[in-house]
């Protein structure tokens, strides 16, 4: 956007009046409001305004009325004043839009504390959405908007919305030094008024842009911020926050997570299909959660975003939740209810990339401010998007601070952090000579490495029992150790490896299996070498890879039972879980973000009973410690057979932290019934069938244990019991010792 062509006037015109009718004055609060002119007989002044399309003004003072002069044909007034008044309005005559009263911005000076700034500076400020945004305060007893943005290149920043014709003159913010940061007061906005900044910088620049930490915005495809009261919602969620300081360790409790996209869970059908809002997901997907067993909802994307086909990881607005589906109130109430049922919230959030919007972050002062210049580091091709400058503090600031507000301002009890690996290594997706080496010849992204570590300890520091999960797909050690220890800090790890190994070996004709056996038994390795969350997440049934049901070799009852034994498989494996929306019950299509689930389907038997299996074995696991209690300790697994590669089996045990508490696991990957199955157990007894994925109540062919079996001291697989079992046609048993 080109440069606006001031009209040239004379030069008899002070050269501060001069520069704010150019609109490049860093200092208005020197001009505009009321000057001291003190002299020896009184406090006297002047007090000046610019109005550029105003035919008229007069300063109010109570009841006194007092014309004031036009001192620049562009529309600057000027009135002088024996003693200026701690309070006043104007009265305008508009060319165009008749006569209004409005209070004067430069009445009340805005500040931001020292130490807030330095530590803005300094990367360590990480809640600046108390200062920066658009907050509705009282100043001097007079309600309005405190305006505060980071523009340290600029040479001038206004704010600009519907109260002021989008005209960035008249009301240009205050530099705040060295920090880089502008700010203002308009009295008069209020909640829901639309703003945006406009900002001039060298070379021509002009644009303008969306507040990179507003609260809110106005529904796309327009791009404008909107003011919000962030503290104004009633929570009543005090006995779950309370619960969660007091008990912050989750690693030995279940953890299994329902991933979310929420413009596509579900329609309003008698409304041409539009989204739900907040406040009805929080009446409908709740409900549906709860009874399912899950633990907590990982919702995709809800920060603000252009492009609904970007399902949310292009983020523009960091601090703002979606208007898509709401206010951030209605947000807030979603979340509120979540708690109230026991369940938790975690967002997906994105600080590896942005997108180029005109509007958003990219170039935002007229220089690279939030991205490196060059684009060997600050560009992602793949994705058309920019990369954040993490050796930048400001930047820092601003995306720590970010992670924080979800926690603090919307109670979220964790977040993903996106595309972790895309962060981690500068030549990730990249070929030789297209991108730049750290300081030491290396190609890791040290600023990210860094940075990850400060977010990790910072939000486990500040709110105990925090989830931080890291979608991560490469070998680099110890995402989910402490940092102390060199670790990068996350409570979590996606298990991408077991991911990839598993629907692999599940998608083989059974016939191959036994070809593939270390495919299955793998993970198991490396099963302890970080926290795991097993995911089966929306990247597994977009673009081509099919839905989890119809990746399932075989007829129509043997995808069925591939995908009940699957699952089954994931739920005694160790490690937290992770499951996307419809492949609860077996959704046959590939996701579509443009449409709902296929809920119809679930008024069919076998889609019905596939869902009824997600849901006990998530109440299964949540009530047997023996499969969450032990999760990331090898104290918790034990093999009793992993060679059966012939007939495609596997055995093992989960176990709790007291030595009584076993699962017994057995797994058929073959449509063959194994009969009298001999199987190793580590005590003497009757262990009953707890679960049997085969049976007819979850569409299976009911072949089982009649509830179980007494073992008997034959030794097997170098234990001195064992016991007979039935081993359904691609089946899992789970059996408990009484």
């Amino acid at each position: 956007m080109s440069a606006k062509k001031s009209t040239p006037v004379p030069k008899k015109y002070p050269e501060d009046i001069q520069r704010l009718v150019d609109a490049v004055h860093y200092n208005p609060y020197g001009v505009l409001g009321p000057q001291s002119m003190e002299g020896p007989e009184g406090k006297g002044g002047v007090i000046r305004a610019f109005f550029p399309h105003a035919k008229s003004v007069n300063v109010v003072d109570g009841d006194r009325t007092v014309a004031m002069e036009m001192v620049h044909p562009h529309g600057i007034y000027e009135a002088k004043m024996d003693a200026l008044p701690e309070s006043y309005a104007f009265d305008v005559e508009d060319r165009e839009h008749g006569k209004t009263t409005c209070l004067d911005p430069y009445a009340h000076r805005v500040s931001i504390p020292d130490t807030d700034l330095y530590l803005f500076g300094e990367g360590t400020h990480y809640r600046t959405y108390d200062n920066m945004g658009a907050h509705v305060v009282e100043v001097n007893g007079v309600s309005g908007v405190r305006f505060a943005v980071w523009a340290p290149n600029a040479e001038r920043v206004s704010i600009i919305g519907d109260f002021n014709r989008w005209d960035g003159r008249t009301h240009p913010m205050q530099s705040l030094g060295a920090s880089g940061i502008w700010a203002l007061f308009i009295p008069g906005m209020g909640l829901g008024d639309l703003y945006k900044f406009e900002i001039k910088g060298q070379n021509g620049f002009l644009s303008h842009k969306s507040d990179p930490y507003a609260f809110s915005a106005e529904l796309r495809p327009r791009t404008a911020s909107r003011v919000w009261d962030i503290h104004a919602y009633e929570w009543q969620d005090a006995e779950w926050m309370d619960q969660r300081r007091k008990h912050p360790d989750f690693l030995n409790r279940p953890v299994s997570v329902y991933e979310c996209h929420l413009g596509s869970w579900k329609r309003v059908a008698d409304e041409e299909g539009r989204f739900m809002t907040y406040r009805e997901l929080a009446a409908d997907l709740l409900p549906y959660v709860k009874e399912m067993g899950f633990t907590h909802i990982e919702l995709m994307p809800v920060t603000e975003h252009p492009f609904d086909g970007s399902w949310g990881y292009q983020t523009l607005g960091y601090y703002a939740v979606t208007s898509r589906f709401g206010t951030p109130d209605d947000f807030k109430y979603f979340v509120d209810c979540c708690h109230r049922e026991g369940i938790g919230v975690v967002l997906d959030w994105v600080p590896a990339h942005f997108p180029k919007d005109p509007h958003g972050l990219g170039f935002f002062d007229g220089s690279h401010l939030y991205e490196h210049a060059d684009p060997r580091k600050g560009e992602h091709m793949d994705w058309g998007t920019l990369i954040f400058n993490y050796d930048r503090n400001e930047v820092r600031t601003f995306l720590l601070s970010s992670a924080m507000f979800w926690a603090d301002v919307y109670h979220l009890d964790g977040i993903r952090v996106d595309a972790v690996a895309s962060m981690l290594y500068l030549d990730y997706s990249r070929e030789g000579g297209e991108w730049l080496p750290n300081e030491f010849g290396g190609r890791e992204n040290l600023g990210a490495v860094s940075f990850l570590k400060q977010f990790n300890e910072v939000i486990h520091r500040e709110f105990p029992g925090f989830l931080t999960f890291a979608e991560e797909s490469t070998a680099w050690p110890m995402v989910s150790r402490p940092t102390y220890l060199g670790g990068l800090g996350f409570g979590l790890k996606w298990n991408m490896g077991w991911m990839n190994d598993t629907l692999e070996y599940i998608e083989k004709e059974p016939i191959h299996r036994k070809y593939h056996h270390g495919e299955i038994t793998f993970s198991l390795i490396y099963a302890f070498n970080e926290n795991f969350i097993l995911p089966f997440s929306h990247d597994e049934v977009v673009h081509g890879k099919k839905s989890m049901l119809d990746k399932m070799p075989g007829d129509f009852w043997q995808k069925f039972a591939n995908l009940r034994l699957l699952y089954s498989y994931m739920w005694t494996h160790p490690g937290k879980k992770l499951l996307f929306m419809g492949c609860e019950f077996g959704q046959w299509k590939e996701w579509d973000s443009a449409d709902q689930l296929e809920w119809h389907l679930t008024q069919y038997e076998p889609h019905l009973k596939i869902r009824n299996l997600v849901r006990d074995l998530n109440h299964l696991h949540q009530n047997m410690s023996a499969l969450h209690e032990l999760d990331f300790s090898g104290e918790g697994f034990e093999w009793i057979d992993l060679h059966d590669s012939e007939q495609s089996i596997l055995c093992y045990l989960r176990k709790g932290k007291d030595p009584k508490d076993v699962v017994v696991v057995g797994l058929n990957f073959t449509p063959q019934v194994r009969e009298n199955y001999r199987m190793g157990v580590p005590r003497p007894g009757f262990y009953r069938e707890i679960l049997n994925s085969d049976s007819e109540i979850y569409g299976g062919s009911n072949r089982g244990n009649a509830g179980g079996v007494h073992s008997d001291p034959t030794p097997w697989m170098g234990r001195p019991h064992s016991i007979c079992l039935t081993l359904p046609p691609l089946g899992a048993v789970l059996l408990k010792p009484e």
